[in-house]
């Protein structure tokens, strides 16, 4: 039997130019195994966008601060519920910095899985986790990493109905904390926008930093081995002339040495030919001497 909620848990843990075609396989697993219902489930995932991608890497890789978040979440909602103004503050002090360092945190895990991610996708990101803390069906899916969009966006805690109020708390007293936790809220969220902002050009210009030393490390290591390469080179070279001279030097001997066996030839011949005609005469001579006719050279 098909697990739809163990593909879905697969699916959104994959970078999402993968999704699609590992979604499609196992649907295509699941018609053929006649899960018809399994097939259409999981043919109705959605494919995620980077921020959502990254936000679902984040809940993955730390499942003890998602927990942390999700409780801050509940802690915010109850805050607004109650309008304590003081606990207001402070959490949403914290919200921002939070929200701001697990945004950092998500952009270095996707950079570790070989994703950059830009500004603009942070920020996504950031905007995403401040809906997670204010939507807790939105919290649920993202604590399990399957998270399939981004949810829609939510400003502030507002639409939550306050309850638990005291009665004898005035309505003038009662607006003014509102006001000065949403203009706290807005104070923190433009700091934190600010130190995030910070923060991502930090690391870009590292980033670029280190790639120059790579990029100066690799020139380096190039030009050290065509240094070595070139004086291999130039060792050969001398080798090479060495062996040219001895080869000239060789075949000068060995033309001269040629040239005199040439002519040694050439001199044996003409002895040769001297003593044959030599011993020619000395056969008509003796023949002579004999009073006979010459003999029949056999």
């Amino acid at each position: 039997m098909v697990d739809v909620d163990a593909v879905a848990t697969e699916l959104y843990g994959l970078r999402p130019e993968g999704f699609t075609a590992a979604r499609d396989a196992h649907v295509a697993e699941a018609r053929k195994a006649g899960e018809r219902d399994a097939a259409k489930h999981i043919a109705a995932l959605r494919k995620p966008t980077l921020a959502v991608w990254a936000v679902n890497l984040l809940a993955r890789a730390d499942a003890d601060q998602a927990r942390r978040l999700l409780e801050l979440g509940r802690e915010l909602r109850e805050a607004h519920r109650t309008l304590a103004g003081e606990d207001l503050r402070k959490l949403s002090h914290q919200q921002h910095v939070v929200i701001a360092a697990m945004a950092g945190e998500a952009r270095r895990l996707a950079g570790d899985a070989g994703q950059e991610v830009s500004e603009g996708v942070q920020r996504e990101v950031e905007q995403i986790l401040r809906t997670v803390l204010a939507d807790p069906d939105a919290a649920e899916a993202w604590a399990r990493g399957v998270l399939a969009k981004a949810p829609p966006q939510v400003v502030g805690f507002a639409e939550l109905a306050p309850v638990d109020v005291p009665a004898t708390a005035p309505p003038r007293k009662r607006r003014k904390a509102e006001a000065e936790a949403e203009t706290q809220s807005e104070t923190d969220t433009r700091a934190a926008q600010a130190q995030a902002r910070a923060r991502a050009e930090a690391d870009r210009t590292h980033r670029e930093a280190e790639r120059a030393e790579e990029a100066l490390a690799a020139a380096e290591s190039e030009r050290a081995q065509a240094r070595a390469g070139l004086g291999a080179l130039d060792e050969r070279i001398t080798d090479l002339r060495a062996q040219l001279d001895r080869a000239r030097k060789e075949r000068d001997g060995l033309a001269a040495a040629a040239e005199e066996a040439d002519r040694r030839q050439r001199q044996a011949a003409r002895e040769a030919k001297a003593a044959r005609a030599e011993a020619r005469k000395a056969r008509h001579a003796l023949d002579a001497a004999a009073g006979g006719a010459p003999r029949t050279r056999r």
